[in-house]
Formats: structure tokens, C-alpha cells, sequence
């Protein structure tokens, strides 16, 4: 069941669209604010997931980065796995631990 972006022609507005099967996909869709039939389709914005092998690879440590960057601590646990693989630190599975648990939220539990 996709969903389609179209733009009115006819009232200069875009909307989304869902499509319940291809028949109905097929057919010119109405604007739902005007009800013309003057509708463009539009490209939709996607997005991809990465591993987290993938995000670490990627990942630059000496990029300076602003202040928000540092307030979520999935960046900060991003940034401390990064430097430590650099500089071929192993510090272990507790390393490992702590970091999941600050960049989950969870560090504050145990304590």
C-alpha cells in the first residue's frame, strides 16, 4: 500500500495520498482540497538505516562539534567508541558495556 506525494496545480498545495491497490494508483488522482485533477507526483523523501559498523566506520572523532551535539549521549558513546578504535584501544567488554548503557539511557540505573 503505497503512499504518494502529489502537488495541485490547481491550488498550489501538496498532499500525501494512500493507494490501497494499483488500480487505484493508476487512475488520476483528485485534490483533496480543490478536487482538481491537475496533480503532479512528487519525488518522497527516504531515509536508510546504517548498522552500527557502518555509523562507527563513517564516523569522524576529529570533526569539531557544536554543543547539542554532545547533549544526546548515543553521540557521546559514538564519539568514545570512534577515538578508542583509532587509537587501537581495546578497553574491554566493560567499555563496551558502559557505553550501551550511557547511549541507551540506562547508565543512571546503577548507579
Amino acid at each position: 500500500m503505497p503512499i504518494y506525494e502529489y502537488h495541485c496545480q490547481a491550488c498550489d498545495r501538496e498532499q500525501s495520498l494512500l493507494f490501497l491497490n494499483q488500480r487505484e494508483a493508476a487512475k488520476s488522482p483528485r485534490c483533496k482540497y480543490c478536487d482538481s485533477r491537475r496533480m503532479t507526483r512528487l519525488i518522497s523523501r527516504c531515509t536508510y538505516h546504517q548498522s552500527e559498523a557502518a555509523r562507527l566506520d563513517n564516523f569522524d572523532a576529529s570533526t569539531p562539534r557544536d554543543e547539542s551535539f554532545y547533549r544526546d549521549a548515543r553521540n557521546v558513546g559514538l564519539w568514545a567508541k570512534k577515538r578508542a578504535k583509532e587509537m587501537g584501544a581495546d578497553l574491554g567488554s566493560q567499555f563496551e558495556e558502559t557505553v550501551e548503557k550511557a547511549r541507551s539511557g540506562k547508565v543512571l540505573d546503577d548507579l
